[in-house]
């Protein structure tokens, strides 16, 4: 019994020591309590409040008239930003669903794409899931609507990423990179936007899949990027743009697929067709005590961190978009 207690000890010990290196990143993440913000972030705290508030009814196949009028709010929000938009639509289960896309257009033949899912899960109004995602959407899309980007950049609000058809087909991020592939496009990186608003400084208020809790901090006041294996490069550019500017805390790490919750957003989608995808994410139900319930309301958000890690993002897609 002893030796095999070593062996156990042993084996927990390399899997550590593998997870560490796996999840090693570049730059160094922010330390420390967030700084006052400046009237810019300000501003952009309150347009970040203004589109969650707007968006946090339940909106789904089973409610297809709120489903229809999120749609719409995303893309006349697009369009005053600046936008050329279009949808891509399809039905499931008798109801007509849309992915909204607003695209710049680049001068290479690469494209970046910034996605969030805008259907919330049934029973939720899904403020941090993923209302927090659409929203950083539209303020990364207001962002750089009057650039003029080397890679094409594309924001795009995905349909019907929650269950029952979460990691299907009927995804909306699986029938948009399907397209891109059928058209043979280079998609140079997919940012995947989901949950991004929930922090808490509590101590043991972050819980994390087996073993990654040796390996990450216990408070849930950072933001977390996570891809799969194939992704690691472009996770590691990524990770190294947003600490390079960001005031919040940050963590990182490329695991395999099956590790619990790394493939559980619309990332999933694009590397099922071979394209690069990252994630990120407050971790969601390893913080939120809200996740999947009626509870998840626009004020259990903090706004400021929100706009501190949008603020981070816009110098991660200003990296992806120079060729």
């Amino acid at each position: 019994m002893i030796k095999i207690a070593v062996v156990a000890l042993l084996l927990i010990g390399v899997a550590v020591a593998v997870a560490i290196v796996m999840m090693r990143m570049p730059g160094r993440s922010f330390r420390g309590a967030p700084p006052a913000l400046r009237p810019a972030q300000i501003a952009l705290r309150d347009a970040l409040r203004r589109d969650v508030e707007q968006l946090a009814v339940e909106r789904n196949v089973i409610h297809p008239e709120a489903y229809a009028r999120a749609a719409d709010f995303i893309e006349r929000s697009l369009r005053d930003a600046g936008c050329v938009t279009s949808r891509q639509t399809y039905t499931v289960d008798g109801v007509a669903c849309a992915n909204v896309i607003a695209e710049l257009r680049g001068t290479s033949d690469e494209i970046v794409v910034v996605g969030a899912h805008y259907d919330s899960v049934d029973g939720s109004p899904g403020a941090d899931d993923n209302a927090s995602g659409v929203a950083a959407l539209l303020a990364l899309a207001r962002a750089f609507a009057k650039t003029e980007p080397a890679r094409t950049l594309r924001f795009v609000a995905f349909a019907n990423e929650e269950p029952p058809y979460f990691r299907s087909q009927a995804m909306g991020s699986w029938q948009y990179a399907r397209g891109c592939r059928e058209r043979h496009e280079t998609i140079a990186a997919m940012l995947c936007l989901e949950a991004i608003a929930y922090f808490s400084d509590a101590p043991r208020s972050q819980e994390y899949p087996a073993l990654l809790e040796h390996v990450y901090p216990d408070r849930a006041n950072f933001i977390a990027f996570a891809s799969n294996v194939a992704s690691r490069a472009l996770l590691k550019r990524v990770v190294d743009a947003f600490r390079a500017h960001a005031k919040v805390p940050s963590e990182g790490g490329a695991l395999p697929e099956d590790v619990p919750g790394v493939a559980w957003s619309d990332q999933w989608s694009f590397w099922q067709f071979g394209y690069e995808a990252v994630m990120v994410t407050d971790t969601a139900l390893f913080r939120n005590a809200n996740y999947h319930t009626e509870h998840d309301t626009p004020e259990t958000l903090d706004y400021d961190r929100f706009a501190l890690v949008v603020e981070g993002l816009e110098a991660v897609v200003g990296a992806l978009s120079r060729a």
